[in-house]
Formats: structure tokens, C-alpha cells, sequence
């Protein structure tokens, strides 16, 4: 077994993104060494060290052959540890080289991972770049979350980051395709500002939930009998109390 080939299997197995951290890297390219070998969870070294942030150990991977189109068992890839991590240099070397079928097969795009990181550069690099902000996660990604979440939007509004969703939605998202709206979990959360910004941005003030026993919960009233400042908000925004009332009756 080659020195190198030892060395990138304790960085997979150990999980030792840390052997990165400083200005320089164990030589790579010495017979025998994979560069593109997996740890038990399928992380590849690049995709470790893209976690570190190194640039100069991202460049040397690939410079011997890392391949940054390898997902992780979690269905990860580097691109969406740096868009998480908020590295944006390690974004800007992974963006023209990630295929777009790495992404869809991966079920998830790295714009869902700069909003659910909260990283802000990282998601208007991706946006000028032209990633799409309704971009969906897949399925077997989305099942993973209780709420079935699909979206960047909802990502961004369930943490509360303001600045993320407004960008999104600046840059195009829409509130209505998640099976829960994104407005009603800013209700929910009696998070003000994020309310009136989706309201402004054309949300449904009158959304409903069906996806439990095809019934109607939740719904805005539902969530803000207690809080009569979010039930004014509402009211003054053209909640159609006498649509929820029906809804029931039905």
C-alpha cells in the first residue's frame, strides 16, 4: 500500500478533515493513491476538504484526479459542503466543474444548502450564476424532513434568516410550493417581518394544509388566535375568515 493511499484512507476513516487546515498537503500523487476513495459514509477526501475550506488542498485533489461529481451516501457533494459551509472560494472552483446531472441525481441543489447554512454570498453566488431558487429537493431527500419541505424558501423562512429569503425571493422563489406554505411557518414561528416580506412577495394569506386526512390544518387563524398583532397582520392583508369557517363546515 502506498503512502498516499494510507494517508487518504485515515483522513476518510478518522474523519481528520483537520490534516488540511494548514498551508499545505501530504504529496497526493504517489503510486498507489486514490484520490477518489470513500469512507464508510461515503464522503470522498475532496469532499472533506472541501469542508475545511483549503483551497490549496481542494486545487491539489483535483489537480490528481479528484472527482467532485461523487456524492456521499447522504447524497452529498463537494458543491454543497462548500455552499453550506459558507467557503466561498472552494464554491467558485467547484461551480463549472459540478455536472448538473450530479445535482439531479443528488436530489438536492446547493442553493437549498447556502440557504439552510444561512450563507449569504454563497447563495447570490449561486443565484448570479443561475442555479434556480425553485429548484425542488427530490423525494428521498425532502421525505427525510417531517414537513416534506421542497424549497430553498422554506429553508431560509423555518430558520428565520430574512436576508436569505429576501434574496430568493427577489431573485424569483415562489411561496407556494411547498406542501406547508412557507407563509404559514413564518406565522407559526410569529416571525413579523418575515410575514409581511412573503405577503409582499404575493403570498396566500388564505393557504390551507391537505396533505394529513385530506382536512384543512393548519391554517393562518389557526395559528395566530393567541397573538392578536399577527391576527390583525392577517386581517389587514385580506384573510377571508368566512372562507376558513367554510372550509370546516365541509
Amino acid at each position: 500500500m502506498g503512502q498516499s493511499s494510507f494517508f487518504l484512507q485515515q483522513i476518510n476513516q478518522a474523519k481528520k478533515a483537520e490534516y488540511m487546515q494548514g498551508s499545505t498537503c501530504l504529496p497526493l500523487h504517489y503510486p498507489g493513491g486514490d484520490v477518489n476513495t470513500q469512507a464508510c459514509n461515503g464522503d470522498t477526501v475532496l469532499y472533506d476538504a472541501t469542508g475545511s475550506g483549503n483551497l490549496d488542498c481542494i486545487k491539489l485533489l483535483l489537480k490528481y484526479g479528484a472527482n467532485p461529481n461523487v456524492a456521499s451516501y447522504a447524497c452529498q457533494l463537494p458543491i454543497h459542503r462548500a455552499a453550506y459551509e459558507g467557503h466561498i472560494l472552494a464554491l467558485r472552483t467547484l461551480i463549472p466543474i459540478t455536472t448538473k446531472k450530479a445535482i439531479y441525481l443528488s436530489g438536492q441543489s446547493p442553493v437549498h444548502s447556502a440557504a439552510d447554512g444561512g450563507q449569504v454570498e454563497c447563495l447570490d453566488l449561486l443565484i448570479q450564476t443561475g442555479y434556480d431558487v425553485n429548484a425542488l429537493l427530490h423525494t428521498h431527500i425532502s421525505e427525510n424532513y417531517s414537513d416534506l419541505r421542497k424549497t430553498a424558501l422554506y429553508f431560509a423562512v423555518s430558520s428565520g434568516d430574512v436576508t436569505c429569503a429576501e434574496m430568493l425571493l427577489a431573485a424569483g422563489a415562489r411561496t407556494d410550493l411547498d406542501p406547508l406554505q412557507c407563509i404559514l411557518i413564518a406565522i407559526r414561528s410569529e416571525r413579523y417581518e418575515l410575514v409581511q416580506l412573503l405577503l409582499s412577495y404575493g403570498a396566500d394569506v388564505n393557504c390551507y394544509f391537505r396533505v394529513i386526512s385530506n382536512t384543512v390544518f393548519p391554517t393562518a387563524l389557526q395559528y395566530c388566535l393567541r397573538d392578536h398583532v399577527m391576527l390583525r397582520l392577517l386581517l389587514n392583508s385580506g384573510y377571508q375568515v368566512h372562507k376558513y369557517v367554510s372550509l370546516l363546515e365541509n
